[in-house]
């Protein structure tokens, strides 16, 4: 049932009273007598009397057009206000570029409606400024008996894994690290959903800084040469390892991490933490690395090893230089100044350096002393080492990649 007057029953008011005004002594009379003949309040016929004669410059006051004005300009101006309220609420996902996730939409339209703003304002605002969503759109998600869609339900597993990576070792990966992770753990997940989720939720993974210059190549010139010529690639375990160390900066000065890594697998074979440049800093990974072989039951034969390092005066000192004859090791030297040549290891070095030194991931503080590096490094390289994905062996940790292959060669023969 319409609530307002027709405009036909109000021109035929006004016309009965200017026809008999003259007729009754006042504005009220003859409204109360129109009023009583066609069935409406004597009060709603009076104000329209009087308006019109403020319509008509017959009375002064606010006419009809002016009110409409200002009744139009109040309206706009409470609705830029809504719309500036509920701008400023969606700038948190707006502002990211990307368009957010239905549920997050949803979500936020459902917040806005219950601060008392109507969904069509905030569809309208979000529709405006790049985020299309229709009324319907809403109404259609709060219906409870409709399916979710697939998409969403795949989404929030993908987002549940993706959260339970924060704050661990893989929480560093980026969008191709990660895929694999996720893939590893049991989610048939394609790389576009992994960087457009990881997008929405802010992950990013590590970048690596600049590495400063601690190779001193010895004054002797007399050195062995590069027997692996840029070529870091191994058929087989313990038959080229990479050697390298890098600084790190601490509460008590700078302690040096010194690295010996397989190059079959990218397997860190031993390592060793000081605060000094001196040859025990690279010797003792070298032996650790030999003890660790043998005691897993994969000894290093004389004479199939070749060890590549830089041209750093510790490399080419004579304790190193014996010891690596009496255990039957091939040396191999880098040019002087030229990372390429040893560019597995100072890859290797840049990772440990964004990855376990710059983040907080591996130790809860900042690094003090000696043994804060130790402890750091510690946690780095068993991860490195059992769990992180690798590149270049096919995403699978340097472990499980020298696992398979010794898996290979003991495997039993088929019976015929």
């Amino acid at each position: 049932m319409p609530k307002k007057v027709d405009p036909a029953l109000k021109d035929r008011a006004l016309r009965m009273v200017a026809e008999h005004r003259s007729d009754y002594p006042s504005v009220t009379a003859v409204s109360k007598v129109v009023a009583e003949q066609l069935g409406i309040g004597k009060e709603t016929v009076r104000r329209w009397v009087v308006q019109a004669d403020i319509d008509a410059g017959d009375r002064p006051g606010v006419t009809s057009e002016e009110s409409a004005e200002i009744k139009r300009l109040r309206a706009e101006n409470r609705r830029l206000r809504e719309d500036n309220e509920i701008l400023r609420k969606a700038s948190n996902f707006l502002r990211r570029g990307a368009r957010p996730p239905q549920p997050l939409i949803m979500a936020f339209i459902e917040d806005m409606r219950s601060e008392g703003h109507a969904v069509e304002s905030t569809c309208r605002v979000l529709t405006e400024h790049g985020c299309s969503v229709a009324a319907r759109t809403y109404r259609s998600w709060r219906q409870t008996n409709l399916p979710v869609a697939d998409r969403i339900v795949s989404d929030a597993v993908v987002i549940d894994a993706l959260l339970a990576t924060r704050g661990t070792p893989e929480g560093l990966y980026g969008r191709r690290k990660m895929t694999a992770h996720l893939r590893r753990q049991g989610l048939h997940v394609a790389h576009c959903t992994v960087d457009r989720l990881m997008r929405d939720l802010g992950m990013n993974g590590v970048r690596r800084g600049k590495r400063l210059r601690t190779t001193i190549p010895s004054r002797e010139g007399d050195r062995a040469g590069d027997l692996l010529d840029r070529d870091f690639t191994a058929s087989a375990p313990n038959t080229r390892w990479v050697a390298d160390f890098t600084y790190v900066r601490t509460w008590t000065g700078f302690v040096y991490v010194a690295f010996v890594v397989d190059c079959f697998a990218q397997r860190i074979v031993g390592w060793h933490a000081a605060t000094s440049k001196v040859t025990d800093l690279v010797l003792t990974p070298l032996r650790i690395a030999m003890w660790d072989r043998d005691r897993h039951g994969h000894p290093v034969e004389p004479g199939t090893l070749v060890c590549h390092s830089d041209a750093g005066s510790q490399y080419t000192s004579l304790r190193y230089t014996e010891h690596r004859a009496l255990e039957g090791i091939a040396p191999s030297i880098g040019t002087v100044g030229d990372a390429y040549d040893n560019v597995l290891m100072e890859s290797i070095i840049g990772l440990y350096k964004t990855e376990a030194i710059a983040t907080d991931v591996f130790h809860g503080g900042p690094l003090k002393t000696l043994v804060d590096v130790e402890y750091t490094t510690a946690g780095w390289v068993d991860w490195w080492n059992h769990r992180r994905l690798h590149s270049t062996i096919g995403q699978i940790p340097p472990a499980e990649h020298e696992q398979a292959y010794y898996a290979a060669l003991n495997r039993e023969p088929h019976p015929v």
